[in-house]
């Protein structure tokens, strides 16, 4: 990509072997607004690539004026690397992520889904950005609060999540209590399953213990801290100790699991961010 935004109205498309979907906004006259000059870059959680993005917010966000992009990491989705996802850090992801901001005309927003908030964080370690939102992100201080939660409450759940990362399947129904508080379609919970796929091993310790953010060091880019009310994995006390760390409070959506952008109310969750981002000038 070079000089202004590019492509069609819905694209996907490769920036050095990395899966990269586009959506672009309608001309402004058909819309009726403004396209917005700072696009939007989404980036997935782990078990799960660009798609996620693509069911509902690429397209909402684009109608609203944005440019939007959804990144699949190295070793996820249509990107490089799938036959060997466990040689894979946070730090590679991090390195994706500034790949295709590099590529981009102007400096996007970024917003990250639970791993993928981790990785947002730890991008701006180095990098500004005009801001950020976090999504059920994993917290600063990482996993391990996490999955101690999971051991003593959901342990079939936990269990489920570690045969998934080693390349088994998951259950339907383990699927929908992971993810989802509201009610979701068979149909679409079978497809969203047969879209799921392994973690890299390297990636969940670096977020447990190896690799943790240095808050300290992210001070200079807006912040939005976003969690579900029934998120079982990032549950809101954590959501709320991320915002906390930053000097934040965090805005938890009653009723929402941990797949915000998923669930069937997704677009309180697009409104919000949506507000929130022209309360930033953006």
């Amino acid at each position: 990509m070079t000089g202004r935004h590019s492509g069609r109205r819905s694209s996907r498309t490769q920036n050095a072997s990395l899966e990269l979907l586009v959506r672009t906004p309608p001309p402004p006259v058909a819309m009726g607004q403004r396209v917005h000059d700072t696009p939007l870059l989404f980036v997935h959680g782990a078990y799960t690539a660009a798609w996620c993005w693509e069911e509902y917010f690429l397209d909402w966000f684009a109608g609203q004026g944005y440019f939007s992009y959804a990144l699949s990491l190295s070793g996820h989705g249509g990107s490089r690397g799938r036959k060997h996802l466990d040689s894979f850090g946070i730090a590679d992801y991090v390195d994706d992520v500034a790949e295709v901001v590099a590529a981009l005309p102007v400096p996007p927003v970024l917003i990250g889904h639970s791993m993928g908030g981790f990785v947002v964080q730890k991008y701006l370690e180095r990098h500004l950005a005009p801001a950020a939102v976090l999504l059920c992100s994993v917290p600063p201080q990482g996993l391990m609060s996490s999955m101690f939660s999971l051991m003593f409450q959901k342990p079939s759940m936990l269990s489920d999540l570690n045969q998934l990362m080693t390349g088994g399947r998951m259950a339907m129904d383990s699927l929908r209590e992971a993810m989802f508080a509201q009610p979701v379609a068979t149909a679409d919970l079978q497809r969203y399953l047969g879209k799921a796929q392994s973690e890299s091993h390297r990636a969940i310790w670096d977020m447990t213990l190896f690799n943790l953010p240095h808050p300290a060091r992210i001070t200079r880019t807006p912040l939005c801290v976003l969690g579900g009310e029934r998120d079982l994995l990032i549950p809101p006390a954590q959501v709320r100790m991320t915002a906390l760390t930053y000097g934040l409070e965090a805005h938890v959506f009653p009723g929402l699991g941990h797949g915000l952008m998923l669930e069937r109310d997704w677009q309180e969750v697009a409104r919000y961010i949506n507000d929130w981002l022209v309360k930033q000038g953006l």
